[in-house]
């Protein structure tokens, strides 16, 4: 997300001519949406969204899990 953000910005600097990105060519403007590219390609293939997509939802579970128990007045189960 950082490497579009960055993206973007170039790239509107470089249409408005402001500064020296006006003069940078355009290969090194664009070169941040060839790198978010890259990034969501590698993080596809590696699972680490799907890691990270699991952990959030293990989490989100287990919240659900705390809030039930709170309010049977059991408490949160307390972790090993």
């Amino acid at each position: 997300m950082l490497f579009l953000l960055i993206g973007i910005v170039l790239l509107a600097l470089k249409l408005l001519e402001f500064g020296p990105v006006a003069l940078w060519p355009w290969y090194v403007v664009l070169a941040p949406f060839g790198l978010a590219a890259a990034w969501w390609a590698w993080a596809d293939m590696s699972g680490y969204t799907k890691k990270k997509a699991v952990k959030r939802e293990n989490e989100r579970k287990q919240a659900r899990i705390d809030k039930s128990r709170e309010a049977m007045g059991m408490g949160p189960k307390k972790r090993k």
